[in-house]
C-alpha cells in the first residue's frame, strides 16, 4: 500500500459504532485506525455473494470462513505492540459477537431456546 492516503465514507447504525467505538477503544486505537484493520483483515478469502470461488480467493477447509488466526493476528500487531491478553480478547471477542449473533437468529427461528431448568441453550422439538 502507498503512503497516498484518501478518505472513505460509510454510514452504519448507532448501535453498532458504538460497539466498534468501544472495541477499538480497548485496542487504544482510532475509529478509522479500527475500521481500516478489521476491513483488512475480513477482506482475507471474501468471496462476494452471487460470485464463484473461481472469481474470489478459496477458503481452505480448516478455515471455512476464511479468517485464519495468523491472519487476525497479524490485523491486530499492525496498529502496533499488543500484549498476549491485548490478542485474546481481539480473536476472542470476535468470536462471541458472532456466537451472540448466531444464538439470536437460533432463537428467533425458533431453534434453540434458552433453559434454565435444562442449564443453558438447548435445541427445540423444530
Amino acid at each position: 500500500m502507498g503512503g497516498d492516503r484518501q478518505s472513505v465514507k460509510t454510514y452504519v447504525p448507532t448501535e453498532q459504532k458504538g460497539v466498534w467505538r468501544d472495541h477499538a477503544d480497548e485496542l487504544d486505537m482510532s475509529l478509522s485506525e479500527f475500521v481500516r484493520t478489521m476491513v483488512q483483515a475480513g477482506r482475507k478469502g471474501f468471496v462476494p455473494n452471487g460470485a464463484t470461488e473461481s472469481e474470489g480467493p478459496a477458503s481452505e477447509p480448516s478455515d471455512p470462513g476464511g479468517r485464519d488466526l495468523e491472519t487476525r493476528v497479524h490485523a491486530v500487531l499492525e496498529s502496533g505492540p499488543s500484549s498476549w491478553d491485548e490478542l485474546v480478547q481481539a480473536v476472542v471477542g470476535d468470536v462471541e459477537d458472532e456466537l451472540e449473533a448466531t444464538l439470536d437468529d437460533l432463537q428467533d427461528r425458533n431453534r434453540v431456546r434458552y433453559s434454565g431448568r435444562d442449564g443453558g441453550y438447548v435445541l427445540t422439538d423444530e
